[in-house]
């Protein structure tokens, strides 16, 4: 399912631009007025350091399918833990995601099994689950694509793997992102402006970013840095077991 695309776009924001390696001209963190690349490489560095994090994911472009996500709200840590929510593109439905260790708990409404399966496939499960969650482990086929989802680590070597050498940054006018104060740093890459929102006082963590252009339109946001991730999983009452769902379809 669309997990793994999912962290795949919104690392792409990151890494397009903004969180490239220290330039040998930049200026120290610890500097009285930081240079944009100085706080660019500050944001990153506590980007990849953190433990965890609640990250928000926006796509507005209208040339996606219904199987790619139009927003993501989730809380996500190191060990592959989170708690969060997927919404579609296009009318293909929202799904809620929970996963703590190797299990995983996950709720589609009926719009996302009829646009993740095929012809009358989709609204079977839907009648079968209902409003509750599958849960299952990472070793199976059916949720193991969307606990990726829930992977910081991979989000991280994304971002550290895909910088650039090359990238231009100047600092805009401070205004505020999410209730904080922040400072601009614009830039363009590809025909796309490119903008990192870096919080105005130390340490300099990035607050959001954004990627706009040539029929692009995506937002990042980072926020809760090291907070722990949720620990309350669904009762069993509330769950189907992934393996008797899927042999009740067999059965149907």
């Amino acid at each position: 399912m669309a997990g793994r695309s999912m962290l795949c776009a919104a690392a792409s924001i990151t890494v397009a631009l903004l969180l490239s390696p220290a330039l040998p001209t930049a200026a120290h963190a610890g500097d009285d007025d930081p240079s944009a690349r100085a706080l660019a490489d500050e944001a990153r560095d506590h980007l990849l350091a953190a433990r965890s994090v609640h990250l928000t994911f926006a796509d507005r472009a209208r040339n996606t399918g219904r199987t790619v996500p139009a927003s993501v709200d989730v809380v996500l840590d190191r060990a592959g833990d989170c708690v969060g929510e997927l919404v579609m593109n296009a009318g293909g439905g929202s799904v809620e995601l929970i996963k703590r260790g190797d299990q995983v708990w996950m709720k589609p409404d009926t719009a996302f099994w009829k646009a993740q399966l095929p012809g009358r496939q989709g609204e079977a499960v839907a009648g079968i689950v209902k409003d509750r969650y599958i849960h299952g482990s990472t070793h199976d086929t059916v949720l193991r694509g969307m606990a990726h989802t829930c992977d910081l680590s991979a989000f991280q070597r994304q971002a550290a793997d895909g910088s650039s050498h090359d990238a231009k940054l100047t600092k805009g006018k401070e205004t505020t992102r999410e209730g904080t104060e922040v400072i601009p740093l614009n830039g363009t890459k590809d025909g796309k402006k490119a903008v990192l929102y870096v919080t105005s006082a130390a340490p300099h963590r990035l607050v959001e970013a954004t990627r706009k252009g040539g029929g692009t339109d995506q937002s990042l946001t980072f926020t809760d840095y090291d907070k722990p991730v949720p620990s309350a999983t669904p009762p069993a009452r509330d769950s189907v077991d992934v393996r008797k769902l899927l042999q009740e379809l067999r059965n149907a």
